[in-house]
């Protein structure tokens, strides 16, 4: 087989959440160019309007679902509607997410439990209904899930998401259970740990810290608007078929420094 053959994704049903912008919007449009078919999620509904506009632009074929993934009992509806409209899912990539900031100390519990639920339980519940409807019946399929480099470690100085780490540290750890779990499916579960990108999520810190991370990156940049969609296409691809439990971060060179 290629190489153009390994990364070749026409045919492919690619489920990105949290995919009308950012990071997920980048990595639809990778996915897209490839030639899957693409189904985005997102709360708003405006949003996904004009992400699939977008997409469409390019020549994307890609359908739209309005879905708040922290309403756990909605993901069963979720992919019954995904599978009914585009074909089972091939490609889960486990984007969305949520962060909060406080010292721990005065962590509201609110907080604590809408981050966890987001970051973490719908990641868990979203894969296991993908998994089971889609994926172990056919004995393949791929699963990224979006971590951060903020999982690998504490927090630097000026920052308080003590939940956001902890659950992307989940996140990492959740990605090695499934896939020592499902490798005997053929499905292959990877994740994907950013550092720091421009986004809506990100804009208050950056505003206020973005020159000092990027002083202390070896790289001397951001995550840029093309930066995830190499790996993305990696990881969801036959390219990838002997790679899985690995978690690969994305952040110039900033955890390592």
């Amino acid at each position: 087989m290629s190489v153009r053959q390994l990364f070749d994704l026409s045919g492919k049903v690619a489920l990105i959440t949290g995919g009308s912008r950012g990071l997920g919007l980048q990595m639809a449009e990778a996915l897209g160019e490839l030639g899957a078919r693409i189904a985005i999620t997102a709360r708003k509904a405006h949003e996904l309007t004009a992400a699939a506009e977008h997409l469409q632009a390019q020549g994307i074929d890609v359908a739209t679902f309005p879905a708040d993934m922290s309403q756990l009992d909605n993901i069963p509806a979720l992919v019954e509607q995904v599978v009914a409209t585009v074909g089972d899912i091939d490609i889960l990539v486990n984007n969305a997410g949520a962060s909060w900031g406080a010292p721990a100390e005065e962590y509201p519990a609110e907080a604590w439990r809408k981050v966890m639920t987001l970051n973490i339980d719908s990641v868990f519940f979203l894969a296991q209904e993908v998994g089971r409807r889609c994926m172990v019946p056919r004995q393949a399929g791929k699963i990224v899930n979006i971590a951060s480099v903020a999982g690998l470690s504490g927090n630097p100085a000026g920052m308080n998401t003590i939940a956001y780490n902890t659950s992307k540290g989940a996140v990492v750890n959740f990605t090695r259970t499934l896939a020592a779990e499902w490798g005997k499916y053929g499905i292959n579960v990877n994740a994907i740990c950013p550092g720091f990108f421009p986004s809506k999520m990100t804009h208050g810190l950056l505003s206020e810290m973005g020159d000092a991370f990027t002083a202390r990156t070896p790289l001397g940049r951001l995550g840029g608007e093309e930066d995830l969609k190499g790996l993305v296409a990696l990881l969801a691809s036959d390219a990838s078929r002997h790679i899985t439990g690995q978690w690969i971060a994305v952040d110039g060179g900033a955890s390592v420094a």
